[in-house]
């Protein structure tokens, strides 16, 4: 008989009813103590829902995820306002819940229901969403989670062109040199795949926005004096400059005299990485077969220095494409 009272196990649904249920008490209940025990009781519940949301979307240790159940939690987790409550509530959950929800937001951006990705059209019409992640890096406690977060919702182009298009990434400059080594780490690696990610949307936003992107980019990156900030900036720039979408913002980079004065002092950093990653943006200065007489005159000005430089500039381990690349600036120098 005991078997007949046994209570029946919930449903994805259920478990995302109920999340969603704790969170909107959590909402409304904002202002209770933090020792109010009815309170107390739904931040467990809450985190225990949270923890079984991740265990039906990433399996667990005995079993692998089941499809039919992951698209029922997605259909359930976004046919109301789930995922806004989750974002919003965030800081008033402890660090373990908040770790299973950033994963739980991230899984939830490539669950596929009826062959379409439900969270990007979700994040479509809540754009003001995206706005919150990334204030996140304001906030010491939830930087780490939001900007986690957020390097998932931009992997659909629609939302990645949302962001590249806000007033939000002229804040990225400031964000990747905050004092915080971890939250800047996380700013400047969301900053890279706002940049990397989707060719045509990072090809038109460049196109739209040079002037002060890369016034920006050279000032306050290229000219830093922190060492992580200047070598991750001459790094993205190559990646940014060398992918063949941007070959026309590449070649308006190189017809610049301050850019390539910029460069020039890269080339003569106290840092072997910097000076190599500077080398392999100059040489794009020396190839190029339309160079501006006031791009010549600056080499011709500096000829002998050059020359003298590339000499000498050795790498630690032999790389006949570094020698073969060295060889043809040297050239390209010599003749103008």
């Amino acid at each position: 008989m005991k078997g007949l009272f046994k209570s029946k196990p919930r449903t994805p649904v259920d478990v995302v009813r109920q999340t969603r249920e704790n969170l909107v008490y959590l909402d409304l209940n904002s202002g209770s103590r933090s020792g109010d025990a009815k309170r107390e009781e739904k931040m467990a519940e809450l985190s225990k829902n949270i923890r079984e949301l991740k265990s039906i979307l990433y399996g667990n240790g005995e079993s692998e995820p089941v499809t039919e159940a992951c698209v029922q939690l997605t259909q359930e987790f976004f046919r109301e306002n789930t995922l806004r409550l989750l974002i919003i509530q965030l800081p008033k959950l402890n660090l373990e819940t908040r770790k299973d929800a950033t994963q739980v937001v991230a899984n939830l951006q490539r669950q596929q229901v009826s062959s379409k990705i439900v969270a990007s059209e979700y994040l479509e019409s809540n754009k003001d969403l995206l706005d919150i992640l990334i204030l996140g890096y304001e906030n010491m406690d939830i930087a780490l989670h939001y900007g986690a977060m957020l390097r998932e919702c931009i992997r659909h182009q629609s939302i990645a062109r949302y962001v590249l298009e806000s007033e939000h990434m002229k804040k990225f400059f400031d964000y990747i040199q905050l004092p915080n080594f971890d939250i800047a780490s996380d700013a400047s690696a969301t900053f890279k795949e706002l940049l990397t990610r989707h060719k045509a949307t990072v090809a038109e936003f460049l196109t739209n926005n040079y002037d002060w992107f890369f016034e920006e980019f050279n000032t306050r990156l290229l000219s830093s004096t922190n060492y992580i900030t200047k070598r991750q900036a001459i790094k993205l720039l190559g990646d940014m400059l060398l992918d063949r979408s941007n070959a026309a913002v590449m070649m308006r980079y190189v017809s610049s005299k301050d850019n390539l004065m910029i460069l020039m002092n890269l080339l003569r950093d106290s840092s072997k990485n910097i000076q190599i990653e500077a080398f392999h943006m100059f040489k794009l200065f020396a190839a190029n077969k339309n160079k501006p007489a006031e791009v010549v005159n600056i080499l011709v000005t500096n000829r002998s220095k050059l020359l003298r430089f590339f000499a000498g500039f050795k790498i630690d381990k032999e790389d006949e494409q570094f020698e073969a690349d060295k060889e043809q600036v040297i050239k390209e120098i010599s003749a103008l």
